[in-house]
């Protein structure tokens, strides 16, 4: 570890809960350089979704290096976008009904948060985008600003403009209708609320704590923000190609978005792809107002394409919501069964277990690699370990990954009943 701790900088994060050098990774597993094997139910915070180096989506990716296909083209055309677009639109836009232009802004999740918010502002006229409590969006000014982790914010050095903070559903109790409140402030010009030019959500808040909204929820907040002329941006970055069963998250809410932001499993291989997804009504761009040296990523168009194909019927979704009931059923059953005050929550195959003491997510998660699996926490402190195996795991692994779980629970409450004793 020593040359990653004198020469890479202090900023760095994940290595400290999960200390291994890794080699190489397959499916589920991931190796380090002294062979031990780990079980990732991490999957690059949600990048991995179809695993390591899937067979399906590596070989079309080796034939276009080895065909010496073009790697980089800024915005010029070239047959991987071309095929990518034409893919996507056959396969997940015409079935669905959905007609969406498409912009590629940069790499990351990020610039596709960036430009959804400069294209809702430039749309609109009005400067205010409108985001939930414990979002994350991002971590470039834009996406800060529609951040609600304080830690982070305090990052940006500089103060975060035009973005005004609601509650989520259920951040003031069960029984608060958080949109009611919204929605009041919007009515009354004595609200101090300017009318916003965007609303950002993610339908399930993955590194806010697994915060997942109800499809009621959605639906109301879609209602409002017609109503009110306001542009509605869905974050699917973390949980979106299918990490909650369908393609998108939204699909299941019944709601169209104005703008869809992805990234992460975007291009299926780990490789940096984003996209913004607008309808073609609020494509007012003018040509190279918003760019980016690297938005034609052209082995990632050919990994993104090749992804695809799980998605040519609904064999795949019916998996990944077969094996979410596993996971919830398995989570719930551990809970019952310990004296430890926890809430389950999650969709598809993103699940979280919310400790009423903050400190047992992280113990649980230490304890878990222990045993040879990597699993992450979430929240504002880390209350919250957080699931995400990748879609296409084998159940007979996924079984492995929850008993894992199971026994780290129980190391871990044990422990804390000895000491409070």
């Amino acid at each position: 570890m020593n040359i990653f701790e004198q020469y890479e900088s202090e900023v760095r994060g994940y290595c400290r809960q999960f200390p291994a050098v890794f080699s190489s990774a397959k499916g589920a597993w991931m190796t380090d350089i002294s062979g031990q094997r780990y079980l990732d139910f991490f999957s690059g915070a949600g990048v991995l979704n179809y695993g390591h180096n899937n067979d399906r989506i590596k070989q079309p990716l080796v034939r276009y290096l080895l065909g010496d296909g073009i790697t980089h083209t800024l915005d010029m055309y070239s047959e991987a976008k071309q095929r990518f677009i034409q893919r996507f639109n056959d396969v997940i836009l015409k079935p669905r009904g959905l007609s969406y232009k498409f912009q590629f802004p940069g790499p990351t999740g990020t610039n596709a948060v960036e430009a959804a918010l400069k294209l809702a502002r430039k749309v609109t006229g009005r400067k205010t985008v409108v985001n939930f409590t414990n979002a994350f969006h991002g971590m470039t000014l834009g996406a800060l600003a529609v951040t609600g982790n304080g830690f982070k914010r305090a990052g940006a050095g500089v103060a975060l403009h035009d973005a005004a903070s609601v509650p989520f559903e259920g951040y003031l109790g069960k029984d608060v209708d958080t949109l009611a409140y919204f929605e009041a402030m919007l009515d009354d010009s004595g609200s101090g609320l300017e009318m916003p030019a965007a609303v950002i959500i993610e339908t399930v808040q993955a590194e806010g704590g697994v915060n997942v909204a109800s499809l009621k929820w959605l639906k109301r907040l879609r209602q409002i923000t017609e109503k009110h002329g306001i542009i509605l941006i869905v974050d699917d970055i973390q949980v979106g190609c299918g990490r909650t069963g369908a393609f998108f998250s939204f699909e299941d809410a019944g709601i169209v978005p104005d703008i869809v932001t992805l990234s992460k499993s975007l291009s299926g291989y780990g490789l940096p792809l984003a996209l913004v997804l607008m309808k073609p009504e609020l494509d007012v761009w003018a040509p190279g107002e918003h760019n980016g040296t690297f938005r034609g990523h052209c082995p990632a168009f050919v990994t993104a394409t090749a992804a695809l194909d799980f998605w040519v019927d609904d064999q795949f979704e019916v998996s990944i919501r077969k094996k979410g009931k596993l996971v919830e059923k398995r989570l719930h059953d551990m809970v019952q069964s310990m004296d430890t005050p926890a809430e389950i929550r999650g969709r598809g195959l993103i699940w979280g277990v919310a400790f009423e003491d903050p400190h047992l997510a992280s113990k649980v998660s230490h304890e878990c690699f222990e045993r040879g699996m990597v699993v992450e926490t979430a929240g504002i402190d880390d209350q919250v370990l957080k699931l995400l195996p990748s879609l296409t795991i084998d159940e007979s692994d996924l079984s492995m990954g929850l008993d894992i779980i199971a026994q780290s629970l129980a190391a871990v409450t044990e422990t804390s009943e000895v000491t409070s004793d």
